[in-house]
């Protein structure tokens, strides 16, 4: 079955969605965001901010045209785009949770009431649904540098939350998990010492940034990922990124111990050794820090539990080095699609629409293992698994979304009715509000 998308419509969340680009992003909108938009039970659930800053979570059921609504107390601290709302589902007890607004300082924490999500066609949506706001995982105190929530749930119906303790450029990333009853911190899983050298200069210091974190359907822990150095010196020019190569590891012990692509133990969270850039093993995809390879862009699992991930650069050609990273990725940059393949090795493949952007896309696969890449403005690529995923082709583009640049991709829907859904919001200016939706186009069935 050939990749395909047919559109089906596009739903309104709110028409005065909260407006301000910084980092070059939006906050209701960052590619990082993981989950904004979330599909459990037959229904799908959405979190942004509104114009009054204001929280905002909703659901409907899948198919529907309109959505319930519930505005939270909570209101959004600073016009930051990192200050995201992430949303994550513990099947275990039927219940929502969200994790919101923090830079590398505090996070708000809210959740819902047990079996909410369990029966949502006869479970009321309203404020009372859910508990207060706090500054906590009821109770457990992660840490006071906080950034860049993701939940993932476990097989068993758990739920983690992975994070970065730390600064960028110095920071290590962390899970704790919830069973139903109460969060524990699993600890912190990569370390942010060792030396990384350049042929410019050196690093001392610096933080793995996730490209994704996710369970495959047999189990296996996935995590793809680059590292950012602390030292500009490692670069050629201080107008640049100083991300350097793509990483793989992955768990089988739901994030206890973390091995490299060969199996070799690389860390383990919580006690003394940690992912570290000198590890062995770690690098699937070596590229130096002058190509404004960009951070958190996005993984995916195949039906055979392969990871498959989209990461962006400027292309190491022709000696074309990077010193601007927006401008340059803008103009020169170029999406890749890298695998992990039958035989072990790893594939990347030029996906040949130029980004246009400095920002990120994201990845998905429909049930045919068939991989859609979904650029900057809600663009839609895709390549067939027949070709070994070399037939990319554009097959939407992003004609009348009038999208600001990055999408929120609903990872957990392609898997419960074959839909491709983002969220999006409109360009504006400045800081006037502007129209947030959800589009939806059907995939091969």
């Amino acid at each position: 079955m050939r990749p395909s998308v047919t559109r089906q419509g596009v739903t309104q969340l709110d028409a005065r969605a909260l407006y301000f680009v910084s980092y070059d992003g939006l906050v209701n909108t960052n590619s990082f965001q993981k989950n904004g938009l979330s599909t459990h039970r037959g229904h799908q659930y959405a979190a942004w901010y509104t114009a009054s800053r204001h929280a905002v979570v909703a659901r409907r059921s899948l198919g529907a045209t309109s959505w319930s609504t519930v505005t939270l107390t909570h209101r959004l601290k600073a016009d930051d785009s990192h200050n995201v709302i992430s949303l994550g589902v513990s099947a275990v007890d039927g219940r929502l949770h969200l994790n919101m607004d923090s830079h590398s300082d505090g996070f708000f924490y809210v959740k819902s009431l047990a079996g909410l999500l369990d029966d949502p066609a006869s479970t009321a949506w309203t404020r009372s649904a859910f508990g207060a706001v706090r500054t906590t995982l009821d109770g457990l105190a992660l840490t006071s540098q906080f950034t860049y929530p993701q939940f993932v749930s476990t097989p068993e119906g758990r739920l983690q939350l992975s994070y970065r303790s730390g600064v960028s450029g110095n920071g290590r990333n962390a899970l704790a998990e919830y069973d139903g009853s109460r969060w524990t911190a699993l600890g912190e899983w990569t370390g942010a010492t060792g030396t990384y050298t350049s042929e410019h200069g050196t690093s001392t210091a610096r933080n793995m940034y996730l490209h994704g974190i996710d369970y495959d359907t047999r189990g296996r822990l996935h995590a793809l990922f680059t590292w950012r150095e602390q030292d500009a010196a490692v670069m050629c020019a201080g107008g640049g990124l100083t991300n350097h190569d793509t990483g793989y590891v992955y768990s089988d012990d739901r994030g206890r111990t973390w091995r490299n692509d060969a199996g070799a133990v690389v860390g383990v969270t919580g006690g003394p050794d940690k992912v570290c850039v000198g590890a062995s093993g770690l690098v699937v995809d070596p590229l130096d820090p002058d190509h404004a390879l960009m951070n958190q862009e996005s993984q995916f699992t195949d039906s055979a539990g392969r990871p498959h991930a989209v990461i962006s650069h400027v292309p190491a050609r022709c000696g074309q080095r990077a010193t601007d990273y927006v401008a340059d990725r803008t103009a020169h940059g170029r999406a890749f699609h890298l695998r992990k393949t039958a035989s072990g090795g790893w594939q990347k493949t030029a996906i040949p629409v130029p980004l246009g952007s400095s920002q990120r896309t994201k990845l998905v696969l429909d049930r045919y293992d068939n991989a859609y890449a979904v650029l900057p403005f809600g663009r839609i690529a895709a390549a067939s698994r027949a070709s070994g995923y070399t037939d990319w082709t554009l097959l939407f583009d992003g004609g009348g979304l009038n999208a600001f640049g990055e999408v929120v991709v609903d990872e957990t829907r392609i898997r419960a009715d074959h839909v491709l859904s983002f969220l999006y919001q409109e360009k504006s200016t400045g800081t006037t509000p502007s129209a947030l939706h959800v589009a939806d186009f059907a995939l091969p069935a």
